[in-house]
């Protein structure tokens, strides 16, 4: 199995620098360079905005640019941003940790409701609770997250007043104690982990119920049924496990939407994380930001693609990797 995965990491070389290749001629393409934006001062005259295009180096062809950032990101230097001239990696550390708590907060709740409401209503295809929970499974699929994230605001927000909208600490977290802290930490991201797992939950909750589904009715979960196994042993050690290849495959993909899921929540509560930094940086066309996001997203689902082969060897002894 080692030589296997060892040539997978290969592999992995020559598609990270597609993607970089790709991602750095897309947003050079797009309308707009940040010499002009930030240049849109009428105060600034021409050759101030001549020497930001040389100061940025965007005055060298495109595939030099790339060489030059390639160069860098040897060294794990993403550059410096455009926009306030600090360096990229430490407006990224600024960011990343708490996108991450939320996304993986957010996964781990779909996690935790998605699997028994998936497993139930697998038992019962067609009763009552596999109605009600595919009702709501359309309501969660057809519910935009930004409305949803509104709607929530509004009610539980404003209207309620039960729950701060916007940001991720109070004014007054700094005299507040140790457990007062949590305890605010914890109302301000009650909303924006709902937000992100309610559509996850909708979706990975029917993958899980047609798995089950499935496996339930192959002929060796008769025959275990005919052997005198307990249905729990059955469900949880035979059927489940042989379930899991696919969300397993589903899980893996996610991995990069723990930052680029982001965008919506994090700008409608005014929280900063990396969502926010991005599409910042995008409006600002700030492209070292830009790249150093984009090759931490292509980083992860690289390393999502990796670790779902790792778990399918797990999950499924037999297959094996030669």
């Amino acid at each position: 199995m080692f030589p296997y995965f060892l040539k997978r990491i290969l592999n992995l070389i020559p598609v990270f620098l597609g993607i970089t290749i790709i991602s750095f001629a897309i947003i050079h393409l797009a309308p707009g360079k940040p010499s002009y934006l930030q240049g849109m001062d009428p105060r600034i005259s021409a050759e101030a905005r001549e020497q930001l295009v040389k100061l940025y180096n965007l005055d060298k062809p495109i595939c030099v640019q790339y060489l030059n950032w390639l160069k860098r990101l040897v060294k794990l230097d993403f550059g410096n941003s455009f926009t306030d001239g600090r360096r990229v990696s430490t407006r990224i550390k600024e960011r990343l940790p708490i996108t991450l708590l939320i996304n993986i907060l957010a996964m781990g709740v779909i996690i935790a409701f998605a699997l028994p409401i998936g497993i139930i209503s697998a038992l019962k295809p067609g009763g009552l609770f596999d109605k009600w929970t595919t009702f709501f499974v359309f309501i969660g699929f057809s519910l935009p997250g930004f409305w949803l994230a509104l709607l929530l605001m509004l009610f539980l927000g404003i209207k309620l007043n039960w729950l701060p909208i916007s940001g991720i600490r109070s004014f007054n977290y700094a005299q507040l104690s140790f457990w007062g802290r949590g305890l605010d930490l914890a109302k301000h991201l009650i909303l924006p982990i709902s937000v992100a797992a309610f559509g996850g939950l909708a979706g990975f909750s029917r993958y899980v119920r047609g798995n089950m589904v499935n496996v339930l009715a192959q002929d060796y979960i008769r025959a275990a049924y005919a052997q005198g196994i307990s249905k729990k042993t059955i469900i949880c050690k035979y059927a489940f496990k042989n379930a899991l290849l696919p969300l397993i495959t589903i899980l893996g993909l996610s991995i990069p939407g723990l930052i680029g899921g982001s965008v919506i929540f994090e700008s409608i509560f005014a929280i900063p994380g990396m969502g926010r930094l991005f599409y910042n940086s995008t409006m600002a066309r700030d492209y070292p930001v830009i790249m150093g996001i984009l090759v931490i997203g292509a980083a992860l689902t690289l390393l999502g693609n990796l670790l779902a082969d790792l778990c399918y060897a797990w999950a499924d002894p037999r297959i094996r990797y030669n």
